[in-house]
């Protein structure tokens, strides 16, 4: 302490730096009166935008938390760190240090109270306290402090909790075209709005308690979510609803000199920012030039700079279901690029469907009652997507074939492959693969290291795999002898996603893929021969993937592809109902992070063929 306190006693002679407070709530949009929604209540922050600035178009980058918050913290995209999915856990890169760090070398005292949820290991001490009852109170006299609260009240669990007594009347809902208007929906949305309230009071208790010490002319203060909605459809999808939270930044007059030249009381930015540009603004209002390792963009502070022009967005893994889908808007147009598009964006997830939302929206979709707009999250994607949020808000009118919207997509489309290139995305390598060639370093380092990931092959790969046409079959034939086994991996995946056309096309590759010695090209070859094979190659492939299921032989992220190809077998999986039954369930876990994920998709299983077919 003598020495930090030396630091910061040698740093603070010449000025006065700002206290910094984050009020971070969970899982909700700009549901906000101060946003324009005349449904919600939310007197404190309103009242804090009054006199603050309010940002129109902030991401949080991922639309599920524990990546997000990854990125937040990081100031790094989780794509880059390989800690997008949800959830996981990767070593942190060598050599650098997480934003609170920086602050508490600087003599800062940083708290966090209490959720973190990071996604990566932390690199030796990050805060000098994390828990409930981590508080700026406990710094020393007069040192700055920057102090975290985070408000749970809004989580997507908090939407469910039954009995309710309600604030909002579900006929008042405005019930987005993408829902069934039924009333599970309205009062889910109506109780969604009720915790939306009791995390703006959680934020006022906080504001107070600064008011009350005579500090909050002394503090800069940040109001903002941690992604989307929890309803099905915001959260988890890397789209706007998913994405857009409020921000709200309160710049006490004796720091004129940090705000941005937008700034006015009451006021709002028209600005893009993104999580990744929290850290990078964090550092330059505490006057630290941010490190040339970050990728975001100060806008705020000393070192703030000019904005992007895009704000991205990502979705990896969502529990127990992979996906691989990435994310751009200009502030009015949002793209999206699905690298899956034969995997709907409504997998079943255990834990979204607790949700009455999500069950009784899925009953309707398959009694066939929904609108085509409402069908769309159960069904397969479009390889692009692309949406005009000032004529459809709600993201249901897909622009991508549009022939007046080509140069906004190519723009986007553009934007969105140089970002993956520039932050290095090793997404494009299956999850358990990219681990086992990092051996043992950051996943961040493996993906900087041209030699061991040759990310341009890969994403080429990829790109090719995902549009599904079927002139690319020769091609990915010939990928499928290519050295790196990713390469291979999007090759087969090309195929079998061309369905019953493509695995005619290529049926002795994919026989020879079965002996692949990567187990991701062996499933995915499974799966496509299985589906749409000879009954002897049905049952050969079904006890290929019985094996690599077996979570006592293969390690957990084998078992969750292969127990995830049989579950969307569907019926044919059945030939196996008993041996699925018998599978081990508790596997080896290099983190317990990864613990529910395989007990999820064998319960998934045995309750589909615990009923007749």
């Amino acid at each position: 302490m003598l020495i930090s306190m030396g630091c910061w006693s040698i740093v603070c002679a010449d000025t006065v730096r700002p206290n910094i407070v984050w009020l971070v709530s969970e899982d909700h949009g700009p549901h906000m009166g101060c946003y324009g929604d005349r449904f919600a209540t939310t007197p404190n922050m309103d009242r804090l935008a009054s006199r603050g600035l309010r940002y129109r178009h902030c991401w949080s980058n991922a639309p599920v938390c524990a990546p997000a918050r990854t990125t937040l913290i990081s100031g790094l995209y989780a794509t880059s760190l390989g800690a997008e999915h949800m959830r996981s856990f990767v070593p942190f890169p060598r050599g650098l240090k997480m934003a609170p760090q920086w602050l508490r070398d600087a003599g800062y005292y940083c708290t966090n109270n209490a959720k973190e949820d990071y996604n990566v290991a932390q690199p030796g001490q990050v805060w000098d306290a994390s828990s409930r009852q981590a508080h700026w109170s406990h710094r020393q006299p007069g040192q700055p402090f920057f102090a975290v609260f985070n408000s749970e009240k809004s989580h997507e669990s908090q939407i469910r909790v039954r009995p309710h007594q309600p604030l909002h009347d579900p006929a008042r809902v405005r019930v987005p075209a993408y829902h069934p208007d039924t009333p599970e929906v309205r009062q889910d949305w109506a109780q969604y709005y009720d915790c939306v309230t009791q995390a703006d009071a959680d934020a006022g208790r906080r504001l107070q308690e600064l008011e009350d010490a005579g500090l909050l002319d002394q503090t800069i203060v940040f109001y903002f979510a941690d992604h989307g909605s929890g309803m099905p459809r915001n959260k988890r999808s890397a789209c706007n609803s998913g994405l857009q939270v409020p921000l709200i930044v309160y710049i006490p007059e004796r720091f004129e000199a940090l705000r941005p030249p937008e700034y006015a009381t009451g006021g709002s930015s028209e600005r893009l920012v993104s999580f990744v540009d929290f850290a990078p603004t964090l550092l330059s209002l505490a006057g630290i030039k941010p490190p040339e390792s970050l990728p975001g963009q100060a806008f705020l502070g000393k070192h703030s700079l000019a904005p992007a022009p895009l704000a991205f967005g990502f979705r990896g893994r969502m529990d127990e279901r992979y996906d691989l889908v990435r994310s751009a808007t200009d502030g009015r147009y949002v793209y999206l690029r699905n690298y899956l598009p034969h995997l709907p964006a409504g997998q079943h997830l255990d834990y979204m469907f607790q949700t009455p939302t999500t069950r009784v929206w899925k009953k309707l979709h398959d009694a066939g009652q929904l609108s085509a707009a409402q069908a769309q999250f159960w069904s397969e994607k479009p390889s692009e997507e692309l949406y005009d949020l000032e004529q459809d808000p709600d993201e249901v009118q897909n622009l991508a074939e549009s022939a007046d919207h080509q140069p906004i997509l190519e723009r986007l489309r553009r934007g969105v492959q140089q970002w993956m290139a520039t932050i290095r995305d090793v997404g494009f390598v299956p999850e358990g693969e990219r681990l086992a060639r990092a051996s043992g370093d950051a996943v961040y380092d493996f993906g900087h290291d041209a030699r061991r990931y040759p990310f341009e092959r890969i994403w080429k790969a990829a790109e090719l795999a995902s549009w599904r046409k079927p002139a690319s079959l020769p091609e990915l034939i010939r990928l499928m002898k290519d050295d790196d086994s990713a390469v291979r991996y999007w090759a087969v995946m090309g195929i079998a996603m061309q369905k019953g056309p493509g695995v005619a096309g290529a049926r002795a590759e994919l026989q020879g893929a079965l002996q692949d010695r990567s187990p991701y090209v062996r499933i995915v070859a499974a799966q496509a021969l299985a589906t749409f094979g000879s009954d002897q190659e049905r049952t050969e492939c079904l006890e290929l993937l019985l094996g690599l299921s077996d979570c006592s032989r293969q390690n957990v992220f084998v078992s969750i592809a292969a127990l995830t190809s049989l579950d969307e077998l569907g019926e044919i999986a059945r030939a196996v109902a008993v041996p699925i039954a018998a599978l081990p369930r508790q596997p080896k876990l290099p983190h317990e992070r990864y613990s529910p994920y395989v007990p999820r998709l064998l319960d998934d299983l045995n309750a589909r063929f615990a009923s007749p077919p």
